[in-house]
């Protein structure tokens, strides 16, 4: 990997050549020099924005999760869209964007799923945003009369662990198999005819 010194050392350049050596080396061999060495820096400027490897796997670790996040806030937020079919359209986003990343760069897929072991944190973070969303989607169809849930941050935990093999990294070699997307609208179907009025 050439050094990539020519750019400006900052915390988002450092966090996109993190994922590069990651994606090379894995998550146990690859070390902040080698990362300041694909930077063509010292491993002393590396530390300047990320006091710690951990800080700095932590940090890959949300930036990877935080683009799931925004890309599932855009449906959350669409403002004309009846809540059943956000809903729909949010759990089959949130299916898709898993399955791609698994399988478009399964090294790098793999090594995510060794950071998200060891950031529970950042994880429990990115856990409690998707399910806020879900509880803002359910809360808007019980105002617009299209849903029904007693108790909606409730009703959106449940959905979400409902669909979990649709999305938690565990089931990835499920997302290969031949009938997965219809299982998948089966599940999803059956949870939004749960939950309408």
């Amino acid at each position: 990997m050439p050094p990539a010194a020519a750019e400006p050392l900052t915390p988002e350049r450092i966090l996109e050549i993190t994922e590069e050596v990651l994606r090379r080396f894995g998550p146990t061999k690859a070390t902040v020099v080698d990362v300041a060495r694909a930077l063509g820096v010292s491993h002393g400027s590396v530390y300047r924005h990320f006091p710690s490897k951990a800080a700095l796997r932590e940090a890959v670790t949300d930036r990877w999760l935080a683009k799931n996040v925004s890309m599932l806030e855009e449906i959350a937020s669409a403002p004309a869209e009846p809540a059943p079919s956000k809903l729909e359209s949010w759990l089959e986003a949130l299916f898709e964007s898993k399955r791609h990343k698994a399988g478009d760069d399964p090294e790098l897929f793999a090594t995510y799923t060794v950071l998200l072991a060891e950031n529970s944190g950042v994880v429990d973070h990115h856990l409690t945003q998707l399910i806020e969303q879900l509880s803002r989607i359910i809360g808007e169809g019980v105002v617009e009369g299209s849903l029904s849930a007693a108790d909606v941050p409730a009703a959106a935990r449940a959905v979400f662990d409902a669909t979990g093999r649709f999305h938690d990294p565990q089931y990835a070699a499920d997302w290969l198999l031949p009938n997965i997307t219809a299982e998948f609208e089966a599940v999803s179907a059956l949870v939004i005819r749960g939950l309408r009025a």
